[in-house]
């Protein structure tokens, strides 16, 4: 068992022991409900309101997307279909460990049926159950272990409550069995810098004390290192470390080029610590937290308001803001269609929002008011854009409505096939590689089991790229990146090869890709490029791109 592989998370190198996550609780007897139902609710109920306080102050503590991630845990522990159940079955005369556990057993396989987004989400769903029949029973929910010294955590899975708040001082790297590259503990992880693979198949044969390295760039756990190879590993450690620390610069290849270096964004207050790691600007700035949970839409100057503290942050600089991209993982009741069978293939993104254009009026109107406040550069851009026809009825609505520079997401194949003729009409393009490698590869990006084909090191998805490039030279316009593949350092310097401008990503990966791309030549980037579109398949993709770099 020298090497397991699974799928890196960012680009850091650990070595240690390793110590395993407990498994879950066992699952509750069978006993009957012993003493009085109304009791048993009323035991339930207070479990129930501890572990979403519990998620609730976890949230607040961790901050940025883990605090979104956890808030929608603890509204999972107050849904009220659930507590329905739970108490149905107590006044059939289960016990209420054990209805808790059926209740949130059932909605999870409902969950997991559905697959996408609400597949994964059967995992978080499950975390919150286990934590309220461990207060029930009054232990402690299965977590991180505790320990003395420093050490590597291998585990199932890793719930969003755990991940958020991992001692990164104790947790040298994270492994897990399950998961993929967009699951929650990915994305966490990732927000936070946390050396970590996962959809590691092999995981369990791990076990504690075992002394491995983990290379998360390659997605691959040495296990019995030689003492060479740790010693290796260390080194590789602290000089990403003295890289994260050394003076910021603005993100450019060797020779010069210029590749300014964004951060993705998903609320005004995650602003100055982006711009603390380096961000030198805002490549998506994402609006859905300002209509996820509410009835309505909000009006023009609430937006407004959220909107000018986005801006203010970036006096002088490139600030790009999505329009709503409202359906699939994130349906309102206000916007999106109800009951759709494949809503990432439905009314999603710019669809919705012809549908219910006020909304789209009110957002362009409140956005081009807090532009003519601030000094910032403001771009907008809509998602989920198909053609130019589309892109003409996007670009022609914001221009009317005051918006300077309009632009559209390159997220549906059809786009980017069409590229010559969307550039001609928009501003610039900016790409999703999420949902392009979604689309392109006909692969759930939200679902584990096909989680080996969400991957944007595609030559599939490549060439598209490479489509969007050359009309983005052609027409001298911008083409970034904004989606996941931008915070992956090797596949940012292709990206560029391929004709990005500019590159957006989640903050903490800022320092990982500026210090590769200042490896690296224009030339260099656009051989690796060559090299990795030619390729059969991902994985030889981005071999081919590294044999071009240590060949050149």
């Amino acid at each position: 068992m020298p090497e397991l592989t699974g799928v890196g998370v960012g680009r850091g190198t650990a070595s240690g022991p390793v110590l395993r996550m407990a498994e879950p609780l066992g699952e509750p007897d069978q006993t009957p409900l012993q003493g009085d139902a109304a009791d048993a609710k009323a035991r339930v109920g207070e479990a129930l309101a501890f572990v979403a306080a519990d998620l609730g102050t976890r949230g607040a503590a961790a901050g940025g997307d883990a605090q979104a991630v956890l808030e929608a845990q603890a509204l999972m522990a107050q849904d009220p279909s659930i507590l329905d159940d739970v108490h149905a079955q107590i006044d059939s005369g289960t016990n209420p460990e054990r209805a808790v556990f059926t209740a949130f057993k059932s909605f999870q396989d409902i969950l997991s049926g559905m697959g996408g987004y609400m597949g994964e989400r059967a995992a978080d769903l499950g975390d919150v159950g286990q934590r309220i029949i461990a207060h029930l029973r009054g232990v402690n929910a299965p977590g991180v272990p505790e320990s003395a010294t420093p050490f590597i955590l291998v585990a199932r899975d890793l719930a969003p409550a755990d991940t958020a708040l991992l001692d990164l001082d104790k947790v040298l790297a994270l492994i897990t069995r399950d998961g993929g590259p967009t699951s929650h503990t990915a994305i966490l992880a990732r927000s936070k810098g946390i050396t970590a693979i996962v959809g590691v198949t092999e995981a369990e044969k791990l076990g504690d004390g075992d002394v491995v390295i983990v290379d998360s760039a390659a997605g691959v756990v040495v296990t019995d290192p030689t003492a060479e190879q740790i010693a290796d590993a260390e080194q590789k450690r602290a000089e990403r470390l003295a890289a994260a620390s050394a003076p910021l610069t603005p993100g450019a290849l060797a020779d010069g080029t210029k590749v300014p270096l964004l951060a993705n964004l998903g609320s005004p207050k995650d602003a100055a610590a982006a711009v603390a790691l380096g961000a030198e600007g805002v490549g998506l700035f994402r609006t859905e937290f300002l209509f996820l949970d509410a009835p309505y839409a909000p009006d023009v100057a609430s937006q407004k308001a959220s909107y000018v503290a986005l801006l203010k942050e970036f006096p002088g600089k490139k600030v790009v803001v999505r329009a709503l991209d409202a359906g699939a993982d994130k349906p309102l009741p206000f916007l999106t269609d109800s009951g759709e069978e494949n809503p990432a293939l439905g009314r999603r993104g710019l669809r919705a929002l012809r549908a219910h254009e006020q909304i789209l009026r009110d957002q362009l109107t409140a956005l081009a008011e807090a532009d003519a406040e601030t000094d910032a550069d403001l771009w907008v851009m809509a998602p989920m854009v198909a053609d130019v026809e589309e892109t003409e009825y996007f670009v022609d609505l914001a221009r009317e409505l005051g918006i300077k520079t309009a632009g559209v997401m390159a997220e549906v194949p059809s786009l980017a096939l069409m590229a010559d003729q969307v550039l001609g009409v928009a501003d610039f393009v900016s790409i999703g590689t999420n949902d392009l490698t979604q689309y392109t590869m006909a692969a759930d990006r939200m679902l584990g089991t096909v989680a080996s084909y969400q991957d944007p090191w595609h030559p599939a998805v490549l060439r598209l790229v490479a489509q969007l490039g050359e009309a983005g030279a052609r027409a001298s316009k911008g083409v970034g990146i904004c989606g996941e593949a931008a915070s992956d350092p090797l596949l940012a310097v292709v990206l560029v090869g391929l004709g990005a401008t500019t590159l957006s990503m989640t903050p903490a990966a800022l320092a990982d890709v500026r210090a590769e791309l200042s490896t690296h030549t224009l030339d260099e980037a656009k051989a690796m490029a060559q090299a990795a579109v030619a390729a059969p398949s991902a994985a030889a993709a981005r071999a081919a791109a590294v044999s071009s770099v240590s060949t050149s």
